[in-house]
């Protein structure tokens, strides 16, 4: 089976790369991914999904029929990209999606899109080896991951795959590992804290004086290892007679924390800080904004990040490095850094709000990541065709080894 893969996963080793180099080359900012959906609607076409839709929310979701109504396995990556930032700092454009010694270059090469051309390639590999599939497989390019607090994927499960009468068993996400299986990161949240008041030096003292107490708090957790804490300095406004300071504040998220008990504990320390250098009623709590995805669908969002964790001696784990080391790949486990409050992956919301069992397994390396002159190896992403290909077959495909997905 694995040199039946083999063979079919190299022969879509250029349409891969090219998907990729075509994905880079269409700018797909979070909240305005019209143009790179159809591209990778397109794609879906040319590999001959089951079923091919683009749902309410602007998601691109192609399916894989199985011969059973379970399991299912959804395969996803994130159509959005990060800002690029400073373009000073780029060597060319963002959108080059040139290919030179050996990899792809350009905005969301490494986080997402030579994971989208991994997981769409995979399966049309799937589709030429003629092997059987014994459950479903979804393939889902969601948007508004980066901007939107994972929103496009809160409908893929709220509505669509329903309406496909589908629920994932488990899943598989595309974003940059270096094809290391990862099973887990922290969190981060944003906190909005507030100062309010008649007296504009009274409120602005306090303000600051809390920027400072979390800007000693940072040094102090980043001396010992804890959570890191970032406070951008205070703005303050005069809101028709009342003094308002704001002030944006990121908390990452270790396991056991949760982002409205943090804002708590943010809020009761600014207010005793407060106490102590000006007048002032303090608030701070999660920040929440609107979001208005490119088809109009709007939601409201909750700046967090959620930490996640799955066992690393799950049966889905242990399941995709059998099928990796089967398929004479390297075996190698890991989590997400996440060093930066803008990172992070859609698996905190499959498993803390839907229970889907998660890992990721994807070309891409976290350092190239939201960096610019962003990059990705052309090797790794025909590495992550095949090896996606054999994991999704060990996970929903008939059993040929002597095990059956019933044990997962």
């Amino acid at each position: 089976m694995y040199d039946l893969l083999k063979s079919r996963s190299a022969a879509l080793r250029g349409e891969a790369v090219a998907l990729a180099r075509r994905l880079v080359m269409t700018a797909s900012p979070s909240l305005h991914e019209e143009e790179a959906a159809a591209c990778v609607t397109q794609a879906m076409r040319e590999a001959e999904f089951d079923d091919i839709r683009r749902d309410e929310a602007g998601n691109v979701v192609g399916c894989l029929r199985g011969r059973e109504a379970a399991p299912t396995l959804l395969l996803l990556t994130h159509l959005d990209t990060a800002s690029p930032g400073d373009l000073s700092k780029w060597k060319e454009s963002p959108f080059s999606g040139r290919v030179a010694d050996g990899r792809l270059h350009g905005l969301g090469a490494a986080d997402c899109k030579g994971g989208i051309a991994a997981q769409v390639c995979a399966m049309q590999t799937l589709k030429r080896s003629l092997l059987p599939l014994r459950g479903n497989i979804v393939v889902a390019v969601t948007v508004a991951e980066e901007a939107g607090g994972s929103a496009g994927t809160r409908v893929l499960l709220d509505r669509t795959l329903p309406a496909l009468e589908l629920k994932p068993s488990f899943a598989v996400l595309g974003e940059p590992t270096d094809l290391s299986l990862y099973y887990g990161h922290d969190g981060w949240t944003k906190i909005l804290v507030t100062v309010q008041g008649v007296d504009p030096f009274h409120v602005n003292d306090a303000a600051h004086a809390i920027h400072a107490d979390l800007q000693l708090l940072r040094e102090q957790r980043a001396a010992h290892g804890g959570p890191d804490i970032a406070a951008a300095v205070p703005a303050v406004e005069d809101t028709g007679g009342v003094w308002r300071a704001r002030m944006d504040v990121h908390r990452r998220l270790a396991a056991a924390d949760n982002a409205s008990d943090v804002a708590a504990r943010v809020r009761r320390e600014a207010e005793l800080v407060a106490m102590s250098a000006g007048q002032g009623v303090v608030d701070a709590a999660v920040c929440e904004e609107d979001a208005r995805l490119y088809t109009g669908h709007n939601a409201r969002v909750a700046r967090v990040t959620p930490p996640w964790r799955l066992d690393p001696f799950n049966p889905l784990m242990l399941r995709a490095r059998q099928a990796l080391a089967a398929a004479g790949l390297p075996v190698r486990a890991g989590c997400w850094q996440v060093g930066r409050p803008d990172m992070g992956t859609a698996g905190g919301v499959l498993m803390t709000e839907y229970d889907i069992p998660v890992i990721g397994f994807g070309p891409g390396e976290e350092s190239q990541a939201h960096a610019p002159n962003e990059s990705v190896s052309v090797e790794r992403i025909a590495q992550a065709v095949y090896g996606t290909a054999a994991i999704a077959h060990a996970l929903v495909g008939v059993p040929v080894c002597g095990w059956s997905s019933d044990e997962i």
